[in-house]
């Protein structure tokens, strides 16, 4: 999708006016988090894929510049930049899986600055929401001790193409499966489903309905068996099970009531019929609370089917991200406001034994510690193909391994320290004095070359 128009007004409005003017210098802006979630002691870094993909795409269709000329009013010089206009810059960013922390850039972006100026909205549209599910979900996985999750939540995503960015964050954070069938044809996922209750009350019997679906499905056959009575329905599963003589997967799915107490006697109820190998899948509202909960109080649960609250990453549902100026043509530049200071220059971040360091691009890091950014983007191309979602969830995996405990933790977590090198300190300190003279009407010499 070309997407020019998919920016906020007033994005169009400044690089039509650096345009004008002859602004073409390159531009590095800065994407970071300005501050973690009361809950979160981490995140993880998602939604680069799509965000490359509108780099990749950008442009201004005929409509889109019929639209600016007719209802906005911009004039045919403008209009004529625009047509030609195309993201022709660079981009470092921490790979997707990543663990990230408050104030480190998740992605830089350097083009010419109304390239790198209209691309905003949608890199932070793209990053924000799916960093801020990925990292709702892999705290689930955190929980869940080693049981399978399935994503269930295409039916209340915030919009029917959220749902696909919705399951691919979550497959990312480790779950196994998605209910959601286009995201699986399109993420190359497994897919997960068995039936509704409305598929038990079209029939005239829980049982009827039970047999009707093993029959058709005899390699799917997880019955759902809380619409009427749960442990009724989970006798009738084994009393169809045992009749059918059925020799694939089979199991029962829990929606409601106390999951632990039921699942407690459905295993009970499974295993007195021979039923050792039957699988139990939990779900209804849960988050990692309830799964960690289930967990400590020790029920037999194999599986968790997790929707809306992850979906919409329910307890901080968006994050305080930010895309900063940091530098124009030669010139770093940072931002003065109270509780806004930023950091300028391009950055790099270095992960180290037990701390992460902010730091000036071509810094070299200290012996043991590693970049986290690397180039993904150059001349307006990729440097290398999308990775599979094997591979990102992997690092994920990789990651949650290294984190600290008290980073993990899923209440009052401490995040890992971040420092900035002392290099990068000393550039702020001196354009904070630099700037701060010009506001006072005391204009100091222009700040270059003292990156």
């Amino acid at each position: 999708m070309p997407g020019g128009l998919l920016t906020d007004m007033y994005e169009l409005n400044m690089a039509a006016s650096y345009l004008r003017r002859g602004m073409t210098d390159q531009a590095t802006f800065s994407l970071f988090v300005r501050r973690l979630p009361a809950e979160r002691g981490f995140l993880i870094s998602a939604g680069l894929e799509d965000a490359l993909r509108f780099l990749e795409d950008f442009s201004f269709e005929q409509e889109d510049l019929d639209y600016l000329r007719e209802i906005q009013g911009y004039g045919a010089e403008t209009l004529r930049a625009f047509a030609d206009l195309r993201f022709t810059g660079e981009v470092w960013a921490v790979p997707e899986g990543r663990a990230v922390f408050a104030g480190e850039p998740l992605l830089e972006v350097t083009a010419p600055i109304a390239e790198a100026q209209m691309v905003e909205t949608a890199m932070l549209n793209h990053l924000t929401f799916q960093t801020s599910v990925a990292s709702k979900a892999v705290r689930c996985v955190l929980a869940a001790g080693g049981a399978r999750l399935i994503d269930f939540a295409f039916r209340r995503t915030q919009g029917v193409e959220t749902g696909m960015a919705v399951a691919r964050a979550m497959a990312i954070a480790g779950f196994a499966a998605t209910s959601n069938a286009e995201a699986a044809r399109r993420h190359g996922l497994p897919a997960s489903g068995t039936m509704a209750h409305s598929y038990v009350q079209a029939f005239p019997s829980e049982e009827g309905a039970f047999a009707a679906f093993a029959a058709d499905f005899p390699d799917r056959t997880i019955f759902l068996v809380d619409t009427y009575d749960t442990l009724s329905g989970v006798r009738t599963a084994v009393d169809v099970v045992r009749r059918l003589r059925l020799t694939g997967p089979v199991g029962v799915r829990l929606d409601s009531g106390d999951l632990g107490a039921l699942a407690r006697e459905a295993r009970r109820l499974l295993d007195a019929a021979g039923l050792r190998h039957a699988r139990i899948v939990a779900s209804g509202g849960l988050d990692e609370y309830e799964i960690a909960g289930l967990v400590e109080a020790g029920a037999p649960i194999d599986a968790y089917g997790v929707g809306t609250k992850v979906g919409v990453s329910a307890d901080a549902p968006y994050l305080d991200t930010a895309y900063k100026l940091v530098a124009y043509g030669d010139r770093p530049v940072m931002k003065l406001s109270p509780g806004k200071v930023t950091l300028p220059g391009a950055k790099q971040v270095f992960r180290g034994p037990d701390r992460d360091m902010i730091a000036l691009r071509e810094e070299t890091p200290p012996a043991g510690w590693r970049p986290l950014l690397v180039p993904v983007l150059v001349n307006g191309h990729r440097v290398a193909p999308g990775e599979p979602i094997t591979v990102v969830r992997d690092r994920c995996m990789s990651e949650l391994a290294r984190l600290p405990a008290p980073a993990r933790a899923l209440r009052a977590p401490r995040p890992v320290p971040v420092e900035i090198s002392p290099r990068l300190r000393r550039l702020q300190d001196r354009l904070r004095g630099t700037l701060s003279e010009h506001v006072d009407g005391h204009a100091g010499p222009p700040l270059a070359g003292s990156w």
